[in-house]
């Protein structure tokens, strides 16, 4: 076939929308962070992390533990965490043991803080690229496990700019209904950073 002749091909369409059997209570829908510090950053990117594959819920009723384990998400204890750490969290009760994940956790860490010494704060780094998939392909770079997911999950909650989340749920192969329940309830509240 000619290269003038060529069908082009159909825009991608929304997977059909998963309604959950059961809705997530509203109090767990996870929210925006006003102003969020680096120590929040790094906890939502770190739950994307560990909440990925599997229930929300799950991962919900054992955050309290994350916290704990982890101090709090304290970003200078966090970033200088050893093999001792890994060893201690990977004997922690409550918590997924995950090696590689808890080892990009604080590799996260570190990165969060490089970007902040070079660029003054998250918010000037994000602002340095033309749209969500400039930025995204460079956060795979620099981050460890942030995949499309966690990382739209990771600028919604901190209040940083998303594409429109339906435009968005083009690129996948199946609805996300958790997340759509947090963008909804972000768009009800007056607090998402959607754009068109």
């Amino acid at each position: 076939m000619a290269k003038r002749d060529r069908v082009p091909k159909p825009e991608r369409t929304a997977p059909p929308v998963k309604v959950p059997k059961i809705p997530t209570p509203a109090e767990d829908v996870p929210r925006r962070v006003t102003a969020p510090s680096l120590d929040d950053h790094l906890e939502i990117m770190t739950r994307a992390i560990f909440q990925a594959g599997l229930s929300w819920a799950i991962i919900a009723a054992r955050w309290p533990a994350f916290r704990t384990a982890f101090d709090g998400f304290a970003i200078d204890r966090v970033a200088a965490y050893g093999e001792a750490d890994v060893e201690r969290l990977m004997q922690t009760d409550g918590i997924l043991h995950s090696r590689s994940k808890i080892e990009g956790t604080i590799k996260n860490a570190q990165t969060l803080r490089t970007l902040v010494q070079a660029f003054g704060s998250i918010d000037a780094y994000t602002a340095r690229f033309a749209d969500y998939d400039a930025l995204y392909a460079d956060t795979r770079t620099r981050f460890s496990y942030v995949g499309d997911l966690s990382c739209y999950y990771w600028l919604f909650r901190t209040g940083l700019p998303v594409p429109r989340f339906e435009r968005w749920m083009k690129r996948h192969d199946k609805d996300h209904p958790r997340m759509r329940e947090m963008v909804l309830a972000g768009r009800a509240a007056g607090t998402s950073t959607e754009y068109d």
